[in-house]
């Protein structure tokens, strides 16, 4: 296999700034647990394997239920999601996959009966980062869980 490039290291100012947006979102209206599952689902979306893990663990620590983290992946037909967290991974994919015809009056009025302005643009921008995360991670081909001590993330107790 092709040793990929460190963007990190070869891109240090682009990755400290993504880093930065990415720490601002611990600030926004978005609850942290609707975060967690937005970052996934979009991973998941993307086939990122680094994001995949890291979101898993990182929803873990913060507490989430590991059925509702199997349950991510199959959200439409769970029960385990409330009108909130429901409508957060419908703006998750619509806007990761954008449609041809772009993002339908049905589907931004739906998300937008449940969140407000403020939180709705906030949650689009968290979209868009991780978005950008994954095809970073995708392009370089990240392994995962190589950044677990770093981010913390062997307190999730998962292997």
């Amino acid at each position: 296999m092709t040793q990929r490039v460190n963007y990190f290291q070869q891109s240090p100012e682009l990755s400290k700034k993504l880093m930065e947006l990415s720490a601002l979102f611990q600030k926004t209206t978005i609850e942290a647990h609707i975060r967690e599952l937005v970052e996934l689902r979009t991973s998941q979306l993307n086939g990122c394997a680094f994001c995949v893990d890291m979101h898993v663990k990182m929803a873990k620590i913060h507490g989430e239920r590991e059925l509702r983290l199997h349950h991510v992946a199959i959200w439409r037909e769970s029960t385990l999601f409330s009108p909130r967290e429901r409508a957060a991974l419908a703006w998750t994919e619509v806007l990761t996959n954008i449609p041809a015809q772009g993002v339908s009056d049905d589907i931004y009025d739906s998300v937008r009966t449940l969140f407000s302005e403020t939180e709705l643009s906030d949650l689009t921008f968290l979209v868009g980062a991780i978005n950008s995360w994954n095809r970073l991670n995708v392009a370089f081909r990240m392994v995962p869980g190589s950044s677990d001590k770093a981010f913390g993330l062997d307190k999730a107790n998962l292997e």
